[in-house]
Formats: C-alpha cells, sequence, structure tokens
C-alpha cells in the first residue's frame, strides 16, 4: 500500500497507455483530492491499421481521445510533449522536458512504465519513456547545477520526488484497491475509440478490463486492483 499524495504526475508513453496502466488508481485519488498531471511523451500518430489514414490525422484523433479520458479521470492538466510515435531517444532534451515538468508541478509520486522487462518484450518507447522518466527524477529534477535555465530563466526550483510507481512490471509490490473506480478506468478508456481492440464493443473493453483487474487483485486480496513496482526516495 502507498498513502494517497497531495500531488502526483504520470508520464505516459502514448495516448491511452495511462488509462491501461493506471487508471483506476489516478481515478481513485483524485476523488480522495490528488491533483494529478499527466506528460504525454509521444502523440501517437503510428499506432493504426488503416492503410488510409496519415500520421496528421491519427495525432489530432488520438489528442482528442487523451483530453477526453484526463477529463473523466479529472486530470488536471495534460501536458502534450508531441515526439512521434515511435522515435523517443535518451536524449538531453526530453530528458530536460520531463525535468521541467517535474519541477514546475512538484509531484509527490510519478507514474511511469517499468523499462526493465525480462519475459516480455514491450514497446521502444516504454522502454525510453520509463528510463528516462526515473533519470528526470533522480538526480536531474533534484540537483541545481543539472538544467540551471529552469532555475536562472524560468524562476523555477529543483525539487525531490517521494516515490515513483511503474505499471507493467513483473515484480509488482504494491497494490491499490480500484474497486470503487474500475467503471471510471472503463469509462476513460472506451474514449480512446481508435484504440480500442478486439470488435470494439463495450462488453470487449469491460471484459479486457476486469479480467485483468481481478488478476491483480487476487494477489492482494482485492476484488480490483492495480499493481506497481515502487521507488522510494529519502525526501
Amino acid at each position: 500500500m502507498i498513502d494517497r499524495p497531495e500531488r502526483a504526475m504520470v508520464v505516459t508513453p502514448h495516448p491511452d497507455d495511462a488509462e491501461i496502466g493506471c487508471g483506476g488508481t489516478i481515478a481513485q485519488w483524485i476523488r480522495e483530492g490528488t491533483e494529478v498531471v499527466y506528460v504525454l511523451c509521444t502523440n501517437g500518430d503510428k499506432g493504426t491499421g488503416d492503410r488510409d489514414m496519415t500520421p496528421e490525422r491519427l495525432a489530432e484523433i488520438r489528442r482528442k481521445e487523451q483530453a477526453d479520458a484526463a477529463d473523466v479521470l479529472g486530470v488536471r492538466e495534460v501536458i502534450y510533449l508531441a515526439h512521434p510515435d515511435g522515435m523517443l531517444e535518451d536524449t538531453y532534451e526530453f530528458r530536460g522536458e520531463l525535468v521541467n515538468a517535474i519541477r514546475r508541478h512538484r509531484p509527490d509520486v510519478v507514474f511511469c512504465t517499468d523499462p526493465h522487462r525480462r519475459n516480455f518484450y514491450i514497446h521502444r518507447d516504454h522502454r525510453l519513456s520509463g528510463q528516462v522518466t526515473l533519470d528526470a527524477v533522480f538526480p536531474y529534477a533534484r540537483d541545481h547545477l543539472h538544467y540551471p535555465d529552469d532555475i536562472a530563466v524560468h524562476g523555477l526550483d529543483t525539487h525531490k520526488v517521494g516515490d515513483v510507481l511503474m505499471w507493467g512490471t513483473e515484480e509488482p509490490d504494491t497494490f491499490v484497491d480500484i474497486t470503487e473506480t474500475i467503471e471510471i478506468k472503463i469509462s476513460a478508456l472506451k474514449r480512446h475509440a481508435s484504440q480500442v481492440s478486439g470488435d470494439g464493443s463495450d462488453t470487449d473493453v469491460d471484459e479486457f478490463v476486469k479480467s485483468n483487474a481481478q488478476r491483480v487483485g487476487q494477489r492482494a486480496e482485492m476484488p480490483y486492483a492495480e499493481a506497481f513496482r515502487r521507488i522510494h526516495f529519502r525526501r
């Protein structure tokens, strides 16, 4: 278990990843008073099997879908970094964007994808966004000599994040009961209509979300749960 924070940030590689990975937890915390900000790393402009779709039109569709999903959850703000889908790199510039967001919004908890998987191959953007988020949290956002323009030019200060929660992990150690918010999670995921798998029916989405949440919940004796690997940083 983890105490509900006052502020949380979700760094998500693509539109819809956050809702799948931590949507129930975010909805629960927001209901209890947490302020949540999303940082969306890519514009999702490649994720389609439609041969008539263009990257530009898909990016517009997915931006609106993400905004609608965030509204369902009650997310305060979505920061759109708009990197092309599949082209995240571990660069000084990308890391600086995340450092700036952390220093600006000062989250107690940061969510991201777990970049360290051994038994299942994950999308490259998931690995890169997770690893660069961890680096941005520690030590870059903490130390004033990293990205000094944040302080000297933009008037920000350094920030120490208390915890990182990584979804999609093979070694979860932290579980959050989402029984009261699983319907909100489902509703938010349905806003990503361009990405809904299977036949796209409401029943299809409901079964996908609930079966996964039940499987996770069994490990923690909860009806429905989300699981994370937690890294705790000294404050």
